[in-house]
């Protein structure tokens, strides 16, 4: 038997378990043996429970039909929240920038999730993102502010030039003050960075 094209010891079903795992972001190879190993010790009830988990969140979660964030209805408890600032959209690459940013418990706002950044070297231009939404929200709302939080890779340097330029003639382009290292992921940044980022955002040029 082989796994990965190497002779394994792991019987048939645990070298597919741990091949699985090995294909989760940041899951090396000692990482998933020790996962599948930990599976195959809980009750069956728990690797049931965790299935199903899985299967519910494939199935049932899609993307708000207004800002594109995460969610299980077709509008999120972020756009449907009467307590959020509607004037104002922070735009985002990912729905787990907009998970950090919440964690501050600053912004108040709406979002607007991109789906990505423009990225040529990986096929990603901006019909491949949501930023024709955007402009529509932008024009067809009394928008105030949009807010532009991307990670200051190239990649995220390319997107924000590229969408603040289109955004300019509808309403005030704003960037977040990074406290980051360029290069780095909004993701990753603790809640305070995130939120003296936010209070220090200035006008996009």
């Amino acid at each position: 038997m082989t796994f990965g094209g190497k002779p394994t010891v792991y019987a048939r079903p645990l070298a597919r378990l741990i091949e699985q795992f090995q294909r989760l972001p940041g899951i090396g190879p000692k990482t998933a043996q020790r996962l599948a190993l930990h599976i195959l010790k809980r009750p069956e009830t728990e690797v049931q429970a965790l299935a199903q988990a899985l299967l519910d969140a494939k199935q049932q979660i899609g993307q708000c039909s207004i800002c594109f964030h995460l969610s299980a209805e077709p509008v999120c408890e972020i756009c449907r929240a009467p307590s959020r600032d509607p004037a104002t959209i922070c735009v985002v690459a990912d729905s787990r920038d907009v998970i950090a940013l919440e964690k501050t418990r600053e912004y108040r706002g709406h979002y607007h999730v991109l789906g990505g950044v423009i990225s040529p070297m990986d096929g990603v231009g901006p019909d491949q993102l949501a930023i024709k939404p955007l402009l529509r929200r932008v024009a067809q709302q009394s928008i105030a502010e949009v807010i532009l939080a991307i990670s200051p890779t190239v990649e995220g340097e390319t997107t924000t030039l590229y969408v603040g330029h289109l955004l300019k003639s509808f309403t005030r382009v704003t960037r977040i003050a990074f406290g980051l290292p360029v290069g780095g992921d909004l993701e990753y940044a603790d809640e305070v960075t995130l939120a003296r980022a936010l209070e220090g955002r200035r006008e996009l040029h």
